[in-house]
């Protein structure tokens, strides 16, 4: 815990030497060890979260315990300049002819790191190269304790810190893979290619490769569209089929071991396709993030026609999930309630039925939204904003969703129409009219929100809300 905390204040003043963070962050960072810890005030974790500092420490401090520096706060500083401090860090495994190669130098052209084989470590002009080389003349296996130096030694260099790495092929076995954990070695991403042995067989017996850039092809599966590149293919030497059939047993042996020790962050993708969607799922899954470990706090918007279930929907996730639930119109009714100043001001509107002006809804709002239940809890909110001026004030006050949800249902059916007249507070003439303002908005709120998810609400509650969990279970926490 310890070093935990040392770690954590070396990134924060870091990052406050850096950034102009909010001056509650730089008192965070000035607290005297002997003084009574402080309470981190609210508006610092929505500041924190909305501009990913939690993520960002997060991530400073991992790389903080893969690269052990000398100098840890000059090395988070670089790192912070640099622009990106998360580059790609991905192994990339599989059985022989795989197609391992072909997806590696892709990822590389695309992304812009730095291809590493088992062949170019031992290009380095290095002692600890030529040790290795020397065990490689006598035909005998380099010692793991050697291989792994080799590869951090290449890792370390400001081409791979930079710009990131792809390894081809390494690890190969469980013992290197848990050296390379153990010498600090951590992949963002492993990739594990997968085919039936069959395949690779037929593969390995067609493989062709061009001596000017190295690619490899294949007589069936990728076939070069240059006829100049056709004409100088040659065809690689390959083992004979016994040997590979070895090769595979080998990594059949293997890869359970490696799936465990990778599983956090392996993906399994079947090579057996098309070359270009193996590729795709790669970089699909190079490219996303893993699910965060820094705090969150769900901010929820609901959006939805009257009578879709967004009150019921907001109260199942809120007592589920321990938020607060925020129904705009109860908000107003409660507030007219209380004898103050505000509710003085509004209550002439409820009363005669009339809309409450939005610099009155918003302070109301704002007000409640920044109280400590909501920026500790997080919060789900219906029944506002209802258009997009409201959405857009909403946002200029800070206070910003991180999910958006809307309960829809299919076109207006004369079922809906009879199922909306039972609402007690309402009658249809005023339904249809909150039905019409609100398709009237919909369009312009789905532009301000174009991540928000869609959910039909024309079917059972509980179905709904649990279409409404899975999109939400990623990043809240369940307290039950």
């Amino acid at each position: 815990m310890a070093v935990v905390s040392y770690l954590f204040y070396v990134t924060c003043y870091t990052i406050s030497h850096l950034f102009p963070i909010k001056q509650t962050a730089n008192h965070l960072i000035a607290m005297d060890e002997t003084a009574k810890p402080l309470r981190i005030p609210p508006e610092m974790a929505i500041y924190a979260e909305k501009h990913e500092i939690f993520d960002l420490v997060q991530t400073l401090v991992t790389n903080l315990m893969v690269d052990k520096p000398e100098d840890p706060i000059q090395y988070l500083i670089v790192l912070l300049k640099r622009g990106s401090v998360e580059v790609p860090r991905v192994m990339l495994l599989g059985p022989p002819a795989s197609g391992k190669r072909t997806v590696a130098r892709k990822l590389c052209e695309h992304t812009q790191v730095i291809h590493i084989t088992d062949s170019n470590i031992l290009q380095e002009d290095t002692d600890l190269t030529k040790e290795a080389l020397q065990y490689k003349a006598k035909q005998q296996e380099i010692p793991v304790d050697l291989w792994i130096k080799l590869i951090q030694q290449r890792l370390s260099k400001i081409d791979c810190v930079r710009r990131g790495w792809v390894l081809e092929g390494i690890p190969q076995t469980r013992e290197e893979a848990l050296s390379l954990q153990e010498a600090g070695v951590a992949p963002n991403h492993v990739v594990l290619l997968e085919a039936p042995d069959a395949v690779l067989i037929e593969r390995s017996q067609g493989k062709r490769i061009d001596p000017v850039t190295g690619d490899v092809y294949h007589v069936t599966f990728i076939w070069p569209e240059d006829k100049e590149v056709v004409q100088r293919l040659e065809r690689q030497k390959t083992v004979s089929e016994e040997q590979l059939v070895a090769q595979l047993m080998q990594h059949h042996r293997e890869v359970h071991a490696l799936r465990k020790t990778y599983r956090n962050c392996l993906k399994g993708i079947d090579a057996d396709q098309p070359h270009v969607d193996v590729f795709d799922q790669v970089l699909t899954y190079i490219l996303s993030r893993h699910c965060s470990v820094a705090p969150h706090t769900p901010r929820v918007l609901l959006f939805g026609p009257p009578g879709s279930g967004k009150s019921l929907q907001a109260k199942l996730i809120s007592q589920k999930y321990n938020i607060v639930n925020l129904c705009c119109g109860e908000l107003l009714e409660a507030v007219s309630a209380d004898v103050t100043n505000m509710g003085e001001l509004i209550k002439p509107y409820l009363e005669s039925g009339q809309q409450v002006p939005d610099s009155m809804v918003l302070q109301i709002l704002t007000e409640r939204l920044s109280r400590l239940d909501c920026t500790t809890r997080g919060w789900v909110l219906h029944g506002f904003p209802r258009d997009l001026e409201q959405a857009e004030k909403l946002q200029e006050s800070n206070f910003i969703p991180s999910r958006y949800h809307s309960l829809y249902k299919p076109a207006p059916s004369p079922e809906v129409q009879t199922r909306l007249q039972f609402n007690p507070k309402d009658s249809e003439a005023q339904l249809l009219r909150q039905l019409k303002e609100y398709w009237a908005n919909a369009s312009s709120l789905q532009d301000l929100y174009p991540e928000a998810v869609h959910i039909n609400a024309d079917q059972d509650p509980h179905t709904v809300f649990e279409s409404l969990e899975s999109r939400l279970v990623g990043r809240l926490q369940n307290d039950a």
